[in-house]
């Protein structure tokens, strides 16, 4: 029995939405699946539902950005109270929005308040309480740095279970894009984390592509977690629960995967959903085959469309060749 943390899909903005989640959680069932990062203004003085998923979706987490242990209480006990398997907290977001709000990777240099943070949600809420968190921030990237934030997080706010993005932040001079590329991974310092910390559930994140790349990793961490790769060619999770969780499950073909999606799509346009908030994520099944380019160009084309419907999807499926057995 493997923990859902062995693989997961990170949390990205305005990439992981509940759409998004379905469609994954149509490959996989046994991945763990993150919301897009919500802060605790949105959910407590927000207009609209920004707690709402489908109940398909398990297992999940609610990742939130936010600084303030009482608002974090209250959003955590909302969380538990409306069925999510775990909350998360952002320390790893490096945007400048993040920054001004005392939220994401500024946060690694407020370790006490971190550790405050987690134990405030940890009391109202009886799901786990995780942290996601990069490996230093600016020029406090030491190692001495890091495992004095794991080690306050996980003995003062009683975290167990940490995910690792093995780039450090720059918050001075770096966009969130360029956050994401150009510090260096450095993953042999995320293994000795673990090795330091083997009591601490420990995943690690940042530039995963192939499940050679997450078997080597798995050598050394309790677990995985998967970003743009998932969401640009995410065919990969299909073959997820085979390859990391030992399924006998026969893997999903691309073809059965846009088929199971037409319930779906048919319910959430009766409920008023806009066909390319939903196909969006659907665009790269088909990377790197036959009729990929005129999948997506078709869907791109259409989609959008007043009144666009399930007839969308069903005729830029026809674009790929039917001699293709996928």
């Amino acid at each position: 029995m493997y923990p859902s943390a062995r693989f997961s899909v990170a949390p990205m903005l305005d990439w992981t939405d509940r759409h998004c989640r379905y469609f994954h959680r149509l490959m996989s069932k046994e991945a763990l699946l993150y919301t897009e990062m919500v802060t605790t203004g949105a959910i407590i003085h927000g207009k609209g539902d920004f707690l709402a998923y489908n109940e398909e979706e398990h297992p999940l987490a609610l990742q939130l950005g936010g600084s303030n242990p009482v608002d974090l209480a209250r959003c955590a006990k909302l969380a538990a109270d409306r069925g999510y398997d775990e909350i998360n907290l952002n320390v790893g977001c490096p945007s400048d929005r993040v920054q001004n709000g005392m939220f994401g990777a500024c946060l690694m240099g407020e370790a006490e308040l971190v550790a405050q943070c987690v134990a405030a949600m940890r009391e109202v809420a009886d799901i786990p309480v995780t942290v996601k968190t990069r490996i230093g921030i600016d020029d406090q990237d030491s190692y001495e740095f890091l495992t004095h934030f794991i080690q306050t997080v996980s003995e003062k706010g009683g975290c167990d279970n940490f995910t690792i993005h093995a780039r450090k932040a720059w918050l001075k001079g770096l966009s969130p894009k360029e956050n994401r590329e150009i510090p260096e991974l450095d993953y042999p310092r995320v293994y000795q984390l673990k090795q330091d910390f083997p009591q601490l559930t420990m995943a690690i994140n940042g530039g995963i592509k192939t499940f050679e790349e997450m078997e080597q990793h798995l050598k050394y961490m309790d677990g995985v977690m998967v970003g743009r790769e998932a969401y640009q060619s995410p065919y990969l999770m299909a073959e997820v629960d085979q390859r990391l969780f030992g399924s006998n499950r026969p893997v999903m073909k691309r073809r059965e995967v846009v088929e199971a999606m037409y319930p779906y799509i048919e319910q959430q346009l009766a409920n008023g959903s806009y066909l390319g908030h939903i196909t969006r994520h659907m665009l790269g099944l088909f990377q790197n085959m036959a009729g990929a380019r005129q999948w997506r160009r078709y869907i791109s084309e259409n989609a959008h469309k007043p009144g666009a419907g399930i007839e969308v999807v069903q005729q830029a499926l026809a674009k790929i060749p039917a001699e293709l057995d996928v």
